[in-house]
């Protein structure tokens, strides 16, 4: 069942990013269904956050896409090399997102082996965002696409796992945010193969 478009409006942006942990992401780009279970997500809260792109109400071309109403995705360009697939989240004007930085493979194998250039599924087909945005065909041509859509969405399939199976910790390459950097705001799956780095 594709999550419908409350479940993104609320403005607790780190108990959504937790919630996550398990749902399905799937794509439909040019007419191939591609996608996998969350393993691992980053919460950015707005405004507040000296990670976040929006901090202190930063609005440009890039970060608009973050101010509008929860449940579209934002997408942008990472290092000038990699796409990185965000869910906006809360209500318009409170630009929450949440980093997609890891899913399990489950649906279009092929394509997503093709996508990633490899001949075998290993663990770092879909290992960090920039890998699933490649792996999922996701690019900017998709930013603010609606996830109630039939290009990107979100689904819960029934899969979840108890806390003791979800560490949260720091995120990853925020250092420049001071005290913020240390915020327990990443999530993953203990053990799970395809989280991008497991031991911080």
């Amino acid at each position: 069942m594709k999550l419908p478009e409350e479940y993104y409006l609320g403005s607790d942006v780190v108990a959504l990013s937790r919630d996550l942990i398990g749902k399905y992401l799937f794509t439909c780009i040019d007419g191939e269904t591609t996608g996998g279970y969350i393993v691992e997500t980053e919460a950015y809260n707005g405004i507040i956050d000296r990670a976040s792109h929006s901090y202190g109400n930063r609005i440009t071309p890039r970060t608009k896409t973050m101010f509008e109403q929860g449940g579209i995705a934002y997408v942008y360009l990472c290092y000038g090399i990699h796409e990185m697939f965000n869910i906006v989240t809360s209500v318009g004007g409170q630009p929450h997102a949440i980093l997609i930085r890891a899913v399990v493979p489950t649906d279009g194998l092929d394509v997503i082996m093709q996508r990633r250039n490899m001949e075998t599924l290993k663990p770092n087909i879909t290992k960090g965002p920039g890998s699933v945005a490649k792996a999922l065909g996701i690019s900017r041509k998709i930013n603010a696409f609606s996830l109630q859509g039939d290009t990107i969405w979100v689904e819960d399939r029934g899969l979840s796992f108890p806390d003791t199976e979800v560490v949260a910790g720091p995120r990853i390459g925020v250092d420049y945010a001071g005290d913020d950097a240390l915020l327990p705001y990443r999530f993953y799956v203990k053990g799970n193969i395809f989280v991008s780095k497991p031991n911080k």
